[in-house]
This record gives C-alpha cells, structure tokens and sequence, in this order.
C-alpha cells in the first residue's frame, strides 16, 4: 500500500488537521516508511508463539468468587445514629 500526497490531504482534512501544502510530500514519505514497516512485521512467522501481555511472566492471586454480607454489619452499624433492623434511618426529607 502507497499512501500520496491527496492521501495525506484527506486524511489530514478527515481528522480535522490543518497541513501545510509543502508538508504533505513529507508526511506521505514518513507514512509509506511505516506502511513498509509493518509489511515487515507481517511477514514474519509466528506459528507456535503464545500471545503475551507482559514481558514477564507473573499470575495474579485468585480468590473464590463467593456472595456473602460481609459479616460486619454489627462493626456498620456501631456508627450509625439511629440504625433500626440493620438499616441506616434518617429524616424524611420533603421538599
């Protein structure tokens, strides 16, 4: 793929952004140089190689996905001023 400068001119006008004309010879090299570098990527094998997300090797602790109460609405409940059958209470508030 070859990108020319009325390339670059529309994508600059699509994307909003003001280049000049004596740049756009300029930008259409720099972007062929990266089209070309990706071409080269593309190109290599990677059959067998795994995906990775890191550069190291780490896992992350799991826990058990369990639903439970948190068994501290007695220490929730100590700080309320007014707590009535495990719920906060407050004043109606109209307006």
């Amino acid at each position: 793929m070859s990108v020319d400068r009325n390339t670059v001119a529309r994508i600059a006008r699509l994307a909003r952004i003001e280049v000049p004309e004596g740049e756009l010879e300029h930008i259409a090299g720099e972007l062929n140089g990266i089209l070309a570098w990706i071409e080269q990527l593309q190109a290599v094998d990677t059959t067998g190689v795994e995906p990775m997300t890191s550069a190291v090797a780490s896992s992350l602790p799991l826990r058990a996905d369990l639903v439970s109460d948190g068994g501290i609405l007695d220490n929730l409940m100590a700080n309320a001023p007014d707590p009535h059958d495990g719920f906060f209470t407050v004043p109606k508030v109209v307006e």
